[in-house]
């Protein structure tokens, strides 16, 4: 039987998780390829954990070439039905500020090159009026109360494709639409999650004030990283903070996501795409 756990998918400056035991690295492949790392396994405080750096272990993957599919598919398979994403951001708002954390409610989506389902030959429209689990979302607010560091609750990431930051005039249009914060992987790792049926949640990092903050430097490289260092022991903190109730069975219907949602008639499936909407439905056999 496999042990349910929680995924923890680490951004930039995340790149490892202290105090894991029973360590043990899973090398996987996946229909879509291999993940941006090997995944590790082990334990926080007794509770089961997968660990994956999102950009890999060095930093070396661009935000528009994380292999989004094989990462979140490989989550699947190992059994991971809560998944925590932790993602540093730009503030668009002079109340949140560079050191301060946001789990955002909300997501607008302006990548453009992404591949952002796991159906190539069939058509599956998953509900995504709420991109994040809200029960989840919950459950780490709870949990970063209890941590000294200061927290917004709710808020709108908008998510670029990157690598590059905004120009002053994109940051200027970003503001006028009402986001909050502003970062480069949020998409589609929430719309793949949805789709197989995972609870997403992000805890946002804030590193600098963008462009649009005229009395703030330009958003520079060294700056973010100078804040990242920062924000990881909170995060990591959070996170610690916030397994105990991420590991306890979810009571949401983001398992039941794809239920109904493949309009595709089984007749015009390809045995690939049953294949894949049965392990996205059912999971992996235990």
């Amino acid at each position: 039987m496999l042990e349910p756990l929680v995924g923890i998918i680490g951004g930039s400056g995340l790149y490892d998780m202290p105090g894991l035991s029973e360590v043990e690295q899973r090398d996987i492949d996946t229909p879509f390829g291999r993940p941006s790392a090997p995944i590790t396994l082990g334990r926080i405080d007794g509770i089961p954990v997968a660990f994956l750096p999102r950009h890999g272990p060095h930093h070396q993957i661009s935000p528009s070439r994380i292999p989004m599919r094989a990462n979140i598919w490989a989550f699947k398979l190992l059994g991971v039905e809560r998944l925590l994403s932790v993602s540093a951001v730009g503030s668009m708002r002079e109340a949140i500020q560079p050191l301060d954390f946001v789990v955002p409610d909300q997501i607008v989506d302006r990548t453009v090159g992404r591949e952002r389902t796991f159906f190539d030959d069939a058509v599956a429209h998953v509900a995504l009026a709420e991109p994040f689990c809200d029960e989840a979302r919950r459950l780490v607010v709870d949990a970063a109360r209890g941590v000294e560091v200061t927290l917004h609750d709710d808020g709108t990431y908008i998510c670029i494709e990157g690598p590059q930051f905004s120009t002053k005039g994109e940051s200027r249009i970003y503001r006028a639409w009402g986001v909050d914060i502003i970062g480069m992987t949020a998409m589609p790792e929430a719309r793949l999650a949805r789709e197989a049926g995972l609870c997403y949640v992000t805890l946002a990092m804030v590193t600098d004030f963008d462009v649009w903050h005229e009395s703030e430097a330009a958003v520079s490289v060294q700056a973010v990283i100078e804040t990242l260092r920062k924000n990881v022991l909170n995060a990591q903190r959070v996170i610690r903070a916030a397994l105990p109730g991420l590991s306890a069975a979810r009571n949401c219907s983001c398992g039941r996501s794809l239920e109904n949602a493949v309009v595709t008639a089984p007749d015009g499936r390809s045995s690939t795409t049953q294949e894949r909407l049965d392990f996205l439905l059912n999971g992996p056999r235990r």
